[in-house]
């Protein structure tokens, strides 16, 4: 029998159960069917399909809306025992396996997002296999680097502050330490790569690539994850790099909405709420910022997972009646981590924490712990263990 053995180092997660990957979509899948049905779209591409904020969205539109769904991304499979491949593999082959057994279309690309190539058999099968046109695209990629179509070259992105270092505690969940880091400003250069990398420019070529092949519906809405945070994370997040590809991003949003004017098409940015992800976890100091954050929402009751809160999303506010928009637009779920009375509760918790207490029941640490470890498969609420064997699991089709 194979034993997966949960393995971190830093705040990177390299063991993965596959079986516990398998629950923790089905867990995702009962929450929504809890919630019960609503009206949606009904042809959706997701590219950054197979974890986190992309797989929850793809979850709740399957299973909330009845909508077929075409999932873009990059996994690994597995070769041996000691070399499992990712988690967003076995979440690709569940998605499709639950869904298909509710009669839905969902049909996984696993390939370089990036690429012209992949673009192209995107629209081949959609043309072909999926009714001709989707209504629904959502844009929810998260990379380190990138390689431009065009030109071949590969760019690496940077998370780093601007202009001045910042200084500031973080959580090492390897060895479940507190301890000060010096987050370093990025050069010229790292800012431009970053941008590259995670601003909006692959977005509008996606939406440029399928508005050619004349595969959108009359009225298309896109959709893309942002996050814009608060002051307790401002110089790291939103006046560090990522904020400048976030910014990037709120510029495309013009250029996609003047390219769908004439099928009235909407181009949308959504501004999350702060959760734990894969990309989340190793972003220098916003693991204190969360177990922090989480502690007071929960007691508010409005601490939200990603299933939760994409859920909400696409029920309640962009299909629903509830929608917030800010001054300029952009969808505003993160409404609830924004409440001033949860900002200073959680920056009054913050400025108490030590290397004592920060995993003590004062903070939400073995909350974060525990959404972090689900990501791989571990502490997975409801699994079971089960034999299997590595022929088994290579036997899994995506």
């Amino acid at each position: 029998m194979m034993e997966f053995t949960q393995n971190i180092r830093g705040n990177v997660a390299l063991g993965i159960n596959p079986l516990g990957c398998k629950q923790e979509v089905l867990n995702q899948i009962n929450y929504v069917k809890g919630k019960g049905t609503y009206e949606g779209p009904k042809k959706v591409l997701i590219i950054g399909a197979s974890s986190s904020y992309g797989l929850a969205t793809r979850i709740s539109l399957a299973f909330g809306t009845g909508a077929d769904t075409i999932g873009v991304s990059y996994e690994k499979g597995p070769k041996n025992e000691k070399n499992l491949g990712t988690a967003g593999w076995y979440n690709n082959i569940a998605f499709r396996e639950a869904a298909e057994d509710e009669g839905l279309i969902a049909k996984n690309f696993v390939q370089d997002a990036f690429s012209h190539e992949s673009k192209q058999e995107v629209i081949d099968y959609i043309k072909n296999e999926f009714g001709g046109k989707v209504d629904l695209v959502v844009y929810s990629l998260a990379s380190g680097r990138r390689t431009d179509p065009d030109t071949g070259e590969t760019y690496t992105s940077s998370i780093k502050a601007i202009g001045e270092p910042v200084v500031g505690p973080n959580i090492n969940m390897q060895n479940q330490s507190y301890y000060t880091e010096t987050l370093d400003p990025a050069t010229d250069q790292e800012i431009t790569n970053t941008v590259k990398v995670m601003g909006g420019e692959d977005w509008e070529l996606w939406m440029k690539a399928l508005k050619e092949a004349d595969v959108l519906t009359d009225g298309v809405l896109t959709t893309n994850y942002s996050y814009l945070g608060t002051e307790l994370n401002h110089d790291y997040y939103g006046g560090g790099t990522l904020g400048l590809a976030k910014a990037d991003c709120d510029e495309k949003t013009e250029n996609i909405n003047a390219l769908l004017a004439d099928i009235n098409g909407k181009a949308q940015i959504v501004v999350a709420t702060a959760v734990t992800t894969k990309a989340s976890s190793v972003i220098p100091f916003f693991p204190v910022y969360c177990i922090g954050l989480y502690k007071v929402m929960a007691e508010k009751g409005t601490h939200e997972t990603p299933i939760m809160h994409q859920d909400r999303i696409y029920r309640e506010m962009i299909y629903g009646n509830k929608p917030e928009y800010d001054e300029v637009g952009r969808l505003r779920p993160d409404n609830w981590e924004l409440d001033s009375d949860t900002q200073a509760k959680t920056k009054e918790l913050i400025l108490k924490l030590n290397e004592e207490n920060f995993a003590s029941d004062m903070t939400a640490y073995d909350v974060f712990y525990k959404e972090f470890s689900n990501l791989s498969g571990f502490m997975v609420d409801g699994y079971v263990e089960k034999d299997v064997t590595i022929e088994d699991l290579k036997a899994l089709h995506y």
